[in-house]
C-alpha cells in the first residue's frame, strides 16, 4: 500500500525532502505542493535585488525537478487542512488577468510535511507595511530590481539637465539580509555606473543606509565578525547607523523613535521575520510568533501524520531554547526527516532519537570578492573566525551544495561552469 507524503514549500529544506524522497520512493507517493513555478536558493534574493543575479537564469523549475528526482508537483497555495480527513485544499491558479488556469483542488496525505518558510514581521511599525520591500521571494526582489533601475535612470536624466540626482536606499534591519544586500547595492551601483548612469558618482549619488535597532551590525554572531563587517561596509561607503529604533515610515522618509530621519526613494525591511499568517487558521498549535510548535521529532504537537520544518517550526533544543531560523537548521531538518519518512512509508518502526541541531557557524557575504563568518560553532566548543576569499569560497560552496542535493553532483558541476563562463559574456548586472 502507497504511503503519500505531501510536502509543502519548495523552499530549501521542502525541496531538499521532496528530491531525497522522491529517488527513494517515487512520484505516487512524494507529493511537493508551491505557489511559485521555479525555485530560487532564498539566501541569494539580496543578489536577485541587486541584479548581479538573473533569476530567469538562476531559477530551477519545480516541474523540471520534479521529473528528475522522481516527486510530484502540484502549483497552487495550501489554503486549507483537514487533518481528521487527511487532506488539505490547494488554492485555484490564476493568471494576471484573474482567469482560472487550474480549480481548486484536494490534496490527500498519509503524511503532510509544512516547510512553509517565513514573511516579514513588521512589529506593527506605522508605514512599514505600506512603504517598504521585502525580500520574501523571488518576485519581491525583482520587484525592488526594478525600481532601483527607475530610480538610477531618473537620477541620470536629473544630471543630465544639469541637476542634483541621488538615489536614497535605506535599509533598516542589520542582520544577514540587511549587510549583505547594502554590499551588494553598492557593487551594482558601481557597475551600473559603467553602464548608462556614467554621469552618477555610484558612492556619492547612490546613498545607502543601513538602519539597526542593536549595538551593533550582526548582533546574534560574534564581535569579531560584526566589526570586520562593519569596516567592510564602511569602506564601501556604506552608512549605519545602530541603535537605531524605527518608529514610522513614510514615502519619503523613515523616522526613528529619538526623532532622526533619514530621506529614502526606496525602503527594504530586513528586520524580522514571523511565520505566514495561513499558519494560524489551519487548526494547529501555534507560538506567539505564528510558528507551528512541533516536537523532537518535528512532529506537530498533538498530529501524529503532520510535521513541519525550517522557519515556520518551533522546535526546542535539547539544551533548552529553539533552533534558529538558519537555512542550515532547515538542511539538517531535511535530512532528519528524510529517514523519518522512509521508515514510515517502509512501514518500519519509528525512529527514537529527536532531532538535534548542530551549529556549524555562520558566512555573511560582503559583496562578490569577499565573506566574513565564523567557523564551526559548537561541533567543538570553538569558533574560527574567517574573512576574505577564503570565507567567500565557503559561502559560495553553500549554494552548491544545495544545488548538489536537488540536481546530483555532475550538474551542479556542469551548472556551476556555465555560470563562470556567461558571467563573462554578459554585463555584470541585469539592466533589463
Amino acid at each position: 500500500m502507497q504511503h503519500r507524503i505531501v510536502i509543502v514549500g519548495g523552499g530549501a529544506g521542502g525541496l531538499e525532502l521532496a528530491s531525497k524522497l522522491g529517488r527513494r520512493l517515487g512520484a505516487e507517493q512524494v507529493t511537493l505542493v508551491d505557489q511559485q513555478l521555479f525555485h530560487i536558493w532564498k539566501p541569494s534574493l539580496h543578489e536577485v535585488a541587486a541584479g548581479t543575479l538573473d533569476i530567469h537564469q538562476e531559477g530551477l523549475s519545480y516541474e523540471m525537478l520534479a521529473h528528475d528526482n522522481r516527486f510530484s508537483f502540484c502549483l497552487g497555495a495550501m489554503t486549507a487542512l483537514d487533518s481528521a480527513g487527511h487532506t488539505i485544499t490547494v488554492a485555484p491558479v490564476r493568471d494576471e488577468h484573474g482567469e482560472e488556469l487550474v480549480p481548486e483542488r484536494t490534496l490527500p496525505f498519509d503524511a503532510l510535511v509544512i516547510a512553509v518558510g517565513s514573511t516579514a514581521n513588521h512589529f506593527n511599525v506605522p508605514g512599514a507595511a505600506e512603504h517598504t520591500l521585502s525580500l520574501n521571494r523571488p518576485a519581491d526582489a525583482e520587484l525592488f530590481r526594478r525600481r532601483m533601475l527607475k530610480l538610477l535612470t531618473a537620477a541620470e536624466l536629473r544630471k543630465s539637465a544639469g541637476n542634483e540626482g541621488q538615489v536614497r536606499i535605506v535599509i533598516i534591519g542589520g542582520g544577514a539580509t540587511g549587510v549583505e544586500l547594502a554590499a551588494e547595492l553598492r557593487e551594482a551601483s558601481v557597475v551600473h555606473s559603467r553602464y548608462g548612469f556614467r554621469r552618477l558618482d555610484p558612492n556619492r549619488d547612490v546613498q545607502i543606509t543601513l538602519l539597526e535597532g542593536a549595538a551593533r551590525i550582526l548582533a546574534p554572531l560574534p564581535e569579531k565578525v560584526s566589526t570586520a563587517a562593519a569596516q567592510l561596509l564602511r569602506e564601501r561607503h556604506v552608512t549605519i547607523e545602530t541603535d537605531c529604533r524605527v518608529a514610522r515610515i513614510t514615502p519619503q522618509q523613515v523616522e526613528d523613535a529619538s526623532g532622526r530621519v533619514f530621506g529614502a526613494d526606496l525602503v527594504v525591511w530586513a528586520a524580522g521575520i514571523k511565520a505566514p499568517d495561513m499558519l494560524a487558521t489551519l487548526g494547529l498549535p501555534t507560538n506567539r510568533s505564528g510558528q507551528l510548535e512541533v516536537q523532537g521529532n518535528l512532529q506537530v504537537s498533538g498530529q501524529a501524520n503532520i510535521f513541519a520544518l525550517g522557519d515556520c517550526a518551533a522546535c526546542p533544543m535539547t539544551g533548552g531554547g529553539w533552533v534558529p531560523p538558519r537555512a542550515q537548521a532547515a538542511h539538517q531538518q531535511a535530512s532528519y526527516l528524510v529517514t523519518t519518512l522512509t521508515r514510515r512509508a517502509m512501514g518500519q518502526p519509528a525512529r527514537d532519537k529527536p532531532y538535534v541541531y548542530k551549529d556549524h557557524g555562520s558566512l555573511v557575504s560582503v559583496g562578490t570578492q569577499t565573506s566574513v563568518g565564523n567557523l564551526m560553532g559548537n561541533l567543538f566548543r570553538s569558533t574560527w573566525y574567517v574573512q576574505g576569499m577564503l570565507a567567500r569560497t565557503m559561502y559560495v560552496s553553500l549554494h552548491l551544495m544545495h544545488h548538489q542535493a536537488v540536481l546530483g553532483s555532475l550538474r551542479t558541476a556542469v551548472l556551476a561552469v556555465a555560470r563562470f563562463l556567461v558571467k563573462r559574456a554578459t554585463p555584470l548586472v541585469k539592466l533589463h
